[in-house]
């Protein structure tokens, strides 16, 4: 079920997010109009956050190659969530990010 989530924004203020998970059972709501949003357990910072290890760990890989290649493109679906904060997203036939490398000749 889709529902709004509220995020601390690190520097002051929140930004809302609409997830799609059951709102968890917590008292930390807040009313917004006819919605409902509940207060995530970390800051939207420290929810991204979690993907700055996995995308170092690419870039080291790709740093790695017998010939690096000229460009780099890496593309990760998140999906935000209250209890979690941010989920690296399953996509076309479960891939989690998708990798591009260009080589100019």
């Amino acid at each position: 079920m889709k529902h709004i989530v509220e995020f601390p924004i690190e520097g002051g203020g929140a930004i809302l997010i609409e997830v799609d998970e059951p709102p968890a059972p917590t008292d930390d709501r807040i009313g917004i109009g006819d919605d409902v949003a509940q207060k995530a357990k970390q800051s939207f910072e420290a929810a991204i956050g979690k993907i700055q290890p996995v995308a170092n760990a690419i870039i080291e890989k790709v740093k790695g190659l017998n010939e690096p290649a000229d460009e780099v493109e890496v593309k990760f679906g998140l999906k935000m969530s209250g209890e979690l904060g941010a989920v690296v997203a399953s996509g076309k036939a479960d891939v989690n990010y998708e990798i591009t490398l260009k080589w100019k000749q």
